[in-house]
């Protein structure tokens, strides 16, 4: 059974209000104060003097379930949103794996899902685990990239993009967070991304509210509870107005989804449910026992969300 040993997060220091970043994309300030008053949006971390890297090693030093344990780490993984992310031939997975002292598990990186690949690779590190047998190996995840481009800092009439990070320690044992249910669907006819055309993102828009309503549903299902069962969920954060619309569907209470970070990290690609589930911890809202969601949406379009008993 896959399980979630531990999880750690990272936020960079350096706050970037969103009319920063508005301006320095030649936005309408209207489109701006849209973001603020209805999405719910204000800030975002970004982290200046560090590269990608150096965002994947700050989150695996918060990760203290993994001292005196690297010999058993058999896979490490780094979720991605965006398929290129470093100029050729540099790796910077590769790079974090030799600095800890990792050099000896299978590396590799998940894309296919985009914002989506990071519940993605908890499943796929699970499965590999299960596949071996061994009880006490572990996969590493990583979560988080550098906004580093126009394109990879706003997604239009959506959402604006941080640069937080999570490392998160995966295993097959018992005792902590098992994962009960996991699906997932892609709407190939979205492939295009931000390069959709007006109508395709016009469809999209459209179907968006069903399509994660439809996989919220299914993982509920395959994870043999009801939605009332579960105690949590933690969202991608890309604004709040989707997160009210979507529980007003299921008819879900709001305040069991914790959207305290929107506000203060915008949506930080992969890593946004991992960072929720740090913060769900600090704030006590996570108690033995309870059920909580993952969900995310990639762009491309694929919609996940996997049921974890905590």
């Amino acid at each position: 059974m896959t399980t979630i040993e531990a999880v750690s997060a990272y936020l960079p220091p350096t706050v970037v209000p969103i009319e920063e970043i508005g301006e320095r994309l030649a936005m309408d300030p209207k489109q701006v104060r849209t973001f603020r008053r209805f999405y719910g949006l204000s800030e975002v971390r970004y982290e200046p003097e560090g590269d990608l890297a150096q965002l994947m090693l700050n989150a695996a030093g918060k990760l203290t379930s993994l001292i005196g344990r690297e010999s058993q780490v058999r896979y490490v993984l780094q979720a991605r949103t965006l398929q290129t992310v470093a100029p050729y031939p540099e790796n910077p997975l590769h790079e974090v794996r030799q600095a800890l002292g990792l050099e000896h598990a299978v590396t590799f990186a998940v894309t296919q899902h985009a914002c989506a690949s990071g519940l993605l690779a908890v499943h796929l590190a699970g499965e590999l685990l299960a596949a071996d047998g061994d009880p006490d190996a572990l996969a590493l995840v990583f979560a988080g990239e550098k906004a580093f481009t126009p394109t990879a800092q706003l997604i239009p009439n959506t959402t604006f993009m941080g640069e937080g990070s999570a490392a998160v320690l995966v295993g097959t044992g018992s005792g902590h967070d098992r994962l009960l249910g996991y699906a997932t669907r892609t709407y190939g006819q979205f492939n295009a991304g931000l390069r959709m055309t007006a109508e395709r993102a016009a469809e999209f828009e459209t179907i968006y509210q069903d399509g994660l309503a439809e996989v919220v549903l299914a993982a509920v299902q395959r994870a043999g509870v009801d939605l009332a069962d579960v105690h949590l969920i933690l969202p991608h954060n890309v604004n709040r107005l989707s997160w009210v619309r979507l529980c007003k569907q299921l008819g879900y209470p709001v305040d069991r989804v914790l959207l305290d970070n929107i506000a203060v990290t915008g949506h930080c690609f992969c890593a946004d449910s991992f960072i929720n589930y740090q913060t769900a911890l600090e704030l006590e809202r996570l108690a033995p026992g309870d059920r909580y969601l993952m969900v995310a949406v990639g762009l491309g379009a694929t919609f996940s969300a996997m049921v974890f008993e905590h």
